[in-house]
């Protein structure tokens, strides 16, 4: 059966069209004018940001509705047709807010219209503790697709990994569904269950996946010395505090001694807030350019500095990346591995390389719109590329081809004995590296021979014949000379 919209009821919809050109306008002026929160998502400002061009006052540049009036009555016709004839009665205000959805989630993944629940989701997210299972979705042939299970979360525990794709949210498919309408079918009170439906790469079948939900509050970084003057940061998404959470633990570590190398881990990092990026960056940069944001309207295009006074001059730094890490990762390590500060090491980042602007059109209603997209200091755009790594580790198990303890010429019967000191062999914590994360593991063996080739470059330029060792030294002499 077909429904066709009488003529009478034309006059009608040309009055709801009249109607609906004069909202949008209005709509548009007013989302602009609001404030936005500027940690709600990756924002347009910050403190060190500086305008691209002349200050425009965007009154001046607001560019007026450009939709035709047979577009709107073709949109009144639909709106008219499903209101009079659709199966199940369905409100005014239901239709509306359903066209507004889909506005949005036909532009991009990220982009969203934000409800009460949404919108607070995301705040929440940004401050490091909500109730959930602890994942970064993204959008994938038309499901819900896991970027990256945040660490400790119930989700990891669970076994969600990355790329894995959500088919089912207790029995509901997510086909069609947008994040936000997904985020909302998986929060709920803490202690509860949900069924995952999961599609994963070399499984035949789906898997069922129980996730506990819980109150996901993990610290967004975490350090630890894994060798003498050689630590780890790991920095599993970007809040409000994230740099300056990495600034302390860099002055942590000043204060127990000389630090030789720092590895930055923002694996399965899927991002954040962007100044803490921009903050984080000033730790390791003296100044300079992090990243500049461009985009149609005059108040997306930034201009985002680090602030003087890097903590760690003259210290070697490797970033770890890999296909989880995302957006404010990303830009860290552009900015690190452009400026030339960092050896990026890991496998092809995600490439998410756009940036979110929150528009209030409500109290309780906003828009997630994709307003500009970011670039490296050296103009690169990283959207659906990625950041490529220097130097390409995957993640792989590794066995030692020397099983057991090899007879030594120490082991043997009467062996002449070596009255220097006994150098010191790796750390547990490298031994176990090198079984449990391989790409960890490389990246420490890097820095550590960044610093032997720093000391043999610098023996070569100063050492003369005069400083050798003869045969007639005391073997104190010989140990004063390798000092």
């Amino acid at each position: 059966m077909t429904i066709t919209t009488p003529k009478k009821w034309r006059p009608r919809n040309q009055l709801f069209v009249t109607a609906l050109t004069a909202a949008l306008s209005l709509t548009i002026l007013e989302a602009w004018g609001q404030t936005e929160d500027p940690a709600a998502v990756e924002v347009k400002t910050a403190q060190s940001a500086q305008a691209i061009g002349p200050e425009t006052d965007p009154a001046e540049t607001r560019e007026p509705v450009s939709i035709s009036f047979d577009e709107l009555q073709l949109f009144a016709d639909t709106f008219d047709a499903i209101r009079r004839g659709y199966v199940e009665e369905v409100t005014d205000a239901e239709l509306f807010e359903m066209a507004v959805k889909g506005m949005l989630t036909s532009l991009d993944p990220h982009s969203a219209y934000l409800t009460d629940d949404g919108y607070s989701n995301l705040q929440e997210s940004t401050e490091g503790q909500f109730t959930g299972l602890g994942i970064e979705i993204g959008y994938r042939g038309g499901f819900i697709s896991i970027v990256t299970p945040i660490d400790g979360s119930p989700a990891e525990d669970a076994g969600l990994q990355a790329g894995d794709v959500i088919l089912k949210i207790d029995g509901t498919s997510t086909q069609g569904m947008s994040t936000n309408e997904s985020s909302t079918y998986m929060r709920g009170p803490e202690g509860t269950n949900v069924t995952l439906e999961i599609g994963r790469a070399g499984e035949s079948q789906p898997l069922d996946i129980v996730v506990t939900r819980g109150v996901i509050d993990v610290p967004s970084v975490r350090s630890r010395e894994i060798d003498s003057g050689y630590w780890l940061i790991r920095v599993s998404r970007f809040q409000r505090d994230s740099g300056k959470e990495v600034a302390d633990a860099l002055l942590d570590a000043l204060e127990k001694g000389p630090v030789n190398g720092v590895v930055l881990d923002v694996r399965n990092n899927p991002g954040g807030v962007l100044n803490a990026s921009v903050e984080m960056a000033s730790n390791f940069l003296d100044g300079g350019l992090v990243v500049y944001t461009q985009g149609r309207h005059p108040e997306s295009k930034t201009v985002l500095e680090a602030e003087p006074g890097e903590l760690l001059p003259d210290v070697p730094i490797v970033v770890m990346v890999n296909g989880g890490s995302a957006s404010a990762s990303e830009i860290i390590a552009g900015a690190l591995q452009d400026r030339g500060r960092a050896v990026i090491m890991g496998t092809r980042s995600f490439g998410k390389g756009s940036v979110q602007t929150v528009l209030p059109v409500s109290e309780t209603k906003a828009l997630k719109l994709t307003t500009s997209l970011y670039y490296t200091p050296n103009g690169r755009s990283i959207q659906a590329e990625g950041i490529v790594p220097d130097v390409v580790v995957e993640r792989a198990q590794l066995t030692s081809l020397e099983q057991g303890r090899r007879l030594r010429e120490a082991d043997l019967n009467r062996s002449l004995k070596n009255t220097a000191e006994t150098q010191a062999s790796e750390t547990e914590e490298m031994a176990s590296l090198r079984e449990d994360d391989n790409q960890l593991y490389e990246a420490f063996t890097l820095l550590k021979g960044i610093n032997v080739y720093k000391r043999i470059d610098a023996k070569r330029s100063q050492v003369t014949t005069s400083e050798l060792a003869f045969p007639d030294q005391t073997p104190e002499e010989v140990k004063a000379l390798n000092e």
